[in-house]
């Protein structure tokens, strides 16, 4: 069985630090990270999807965090074909718009280029100190499974090369009926990481729990199961704590899933308050017990 890491898709989060899981003495951004690193081995950063990163903010995070810790990144929203507001883009790639959200077509075609190239290299810190996991490119539900979105994947990967980029779907498409070999077929084929899920059933945005390696890492998100799923307020959409019975039976597939690739990447995505936290530990220590 390859290693498994375990983590939050947050550390910064409002309604963590009003939580008290942090201790008080944890009063700055540097001392909450460090902290955090001393709990867990891994974290996604989720804050890059809403904005691009700065190469000084990388730099700092490679700093307050240990050796052998690791981050994955979540991809810009720009990068994923989501709506992404005009002033999270570089002041000088602005298109001139009436446009709240712009999507990569409303750039001209240099300027959507260079948001590739200043995205990938602002991690360089974090690549230089041999702590970039993997980029995250969680796709909108509106990317179906067609021949012109999986030779999107392609190009992502070449275009992250040699950075590890792994793939989550939010369309059903991509598992419906006999969808399910294809999709994961394709991505073997090409040695592409598909992230696993585990979230709210019955939406045009689920995917079912199917946990598989295809590629030398393996990543599992856990979302949760909120019966408000459709909500715009993120911590309702978020805000489900699991059961230490729900945690005791994934903890075996987990196990299964981390004997089928070399490292393995588990992320506790239900962020709010400490849900994420205390049942990122809870997990953790499942997965310990028998190892």
């Amino acid at each position: 069985m390859g290693d498994i890491l375990v983590g939050t898709a947050s550390w910064t989060d409002r309604t963590l630090l009003d939580s008290g899981w942090y201790p008080q003495t944890a009063d700055t951004p540097e001392k909450r990270l460090a902290y955090y690193a001393r709990q867990f081995p891994l974290v996604e950063v989720d804050a890059t999807y809403y904005s691009p990163p700065a190469e000084a903010t990388a730099r700092l995070w490679a700093e307050r965090t240990p050796a052998g810790f690791t981050f994955n990144i979540k991809a810009f929203s720009l990068l994923t074909g989501h709506p992404t507001r005009v002033g999270a883009l570089y002041k000088d790639l602005r298109p001139e718009t009436d446009k709240k959200n712009v999507y990569p077509d409303d750039l001209p075609a240099q300027a959507y280029e260079e948001v590739w190239t200043r995205f990938l290299s602002a991690l360089d810190p974090l690549v230089e100190a041999g702590k970039l996991g993997a980029l995250l490119f969680q796709f909108p539900p509106w990317f179906t499974i067609k021949r012109d979105n999986k030779q999107y994947l392609l190009e992502v990967a070449k275009r992250c090369a040699p950075l590890r980029p792994v793939y989550e779907f939010r369309h059903a498409s991509w598992f419906d009926g006999d969808n399910a070999d294809e999709t994961l077929s394709f991505l073997r084929e090409h040695r592409l990481a598909y992230v696993c899920v585990d979230m709210p059933q019955g939406h045009r945005s689920s995917l079912p729990p199917v946990l598989a390696a295809t590629a030398d890492l393996a990543v599992m998100r856990f979302h949760g199961h909120s019966d408000k799923w459709t909500s715009k307020d993120i911590h309702e959409k978020f805000g489900y704590h699991y059961s230490k019975r729900e945690l005791a039976d994934w903890a075996p597939k987990l196990r299964e899933l981390a004997g089928d690739a070399e490292r393995t990447h588990v992320l506790m995505n239900n962020c709010y308050r400490d849900y994420a936290q205390t049942n990122g530990q809870q997990l953790a220590a499942l997965l310990a017990k028998d190892a």
